[in-house]
């Protein structure tokens, strides 16, 4: 959204400028956001389209209307609105809340984990010969840190985090390719549309989210949840990336554990070479 468009004017206050011009649908999401104000920060274009009762184009069709680009322009400006900042001068007590906040992430992310959905993760994986990894932004570090790790294990893996390889690199995909997408939100644009194409080409898709419901998990054969939901204002941070990390080092070691004696002698035989490159 243009922030001189409104003349600085807070996302609530267009919303009541407009309210009188609203649809019947239009209505259903204004009310639902005057009255969960602190939980829309945290849903993804999905869960509020399912919460409000009202599709998920209409749910877009209302924030451009206000003249916002999407729902996550509008989330991030009203964050700015509700959120209260929060004061921790104190060395021990930021100290403390940021080990109790990577601790909490790791927690809540195993409460989660359905290991049914994590084996079937690890055998397409394992059965595939072709593994792509989309992510961008905070998300593609970590997609980089997976190609990292399944390198080590033996296998055959490419991380790409630009949007434009990665639509040259869905383009050219087939029944045999795993794509594993991460995607905190799943509302990344670039990274739902670089799996979309990936599915048109017979893929298989793996997502790593926080949101069941989310316009990537629609094009996901199976999902793996973590749990470190961030507000707008918290995008990138290092407590949400723990929880993908965490779902990434669950992946890898099931791998590890399925092809134990190829693993470790992939892993010996970096251990040698690397070694020669330290004096």
């Amino acid at each position: 959204m243009d922030k001189n468009q409104f003349n600085g004017v807070k996302p609530s206050i267009t919303m009541e400028q407009h309210k009188h011009s609203f649809t019947k649908s239009e209505k259903k999401i204004y009310h639902y956001i005057q009255s969960n104000s602190q939980q829309v920060l945290y849903h993804s274009l999905t869960e509020l389209s399912e919460a409000s009762g009202v599709a998920e184009a209409t749910v877009l069709r209302f924030f451009r209307k206000l003249g916002f680009k999407g729902f996550q322009d509008f989330k991030f400006l009203f964050a700015q609105e509700v959120t209260v900042p929060e004061n921790d001068n104190n060395d021990e007590t930021y100290v403390n809340k940021i080990k109790h906040n990577m601790v909490q992430a790791v927690e809540n992310s195993y409460e989660v984990i359905d290991h049914d959905s994590l084996k079937l993760c690890v055998d397409a994986i394992d059965a595939a010969d072709d593994v792509v990894l989309f992510g961008v932004g905070s998300s593609g570090i970590a997609a980089l840190d997976m190609q990292n790790r399944l390198m080590r294990i033996g296998k055959h893996v490419s991380a790409v985090t630009d949007p434009h390889f990665q639509f040259m690199r869905a383009s050219s995909m087939n029944e045999n390719t795993v794509v594993i997408a991460v995607s905190l939100t799943g509302s990344t644009k670039d990274i739902v549309d670089s799996v979309e194409i990936a599915k048109q080409q017979n893929a298989t898709v793996i997502a790593l989210t926080n949101y069941i419901k989310s316009p990537l998990t629609q094009y996901a054969d199976h999902v793996l949840l973590s749990s470190a939901k961030e507000s707008p204002l918290d995008s990138g941070s290092l407590v949400a990336k723990v929880s993908q990390l965490f779902l990434i080092d669950l992946i890898c070691t099931g791998l590890t554990i399925k092809n134990y004696e190829n693993a470790e002698e992939v892993r010996m035989g970096i251990s040698k070479n690397t070694a020669r490159k330290l004096y």
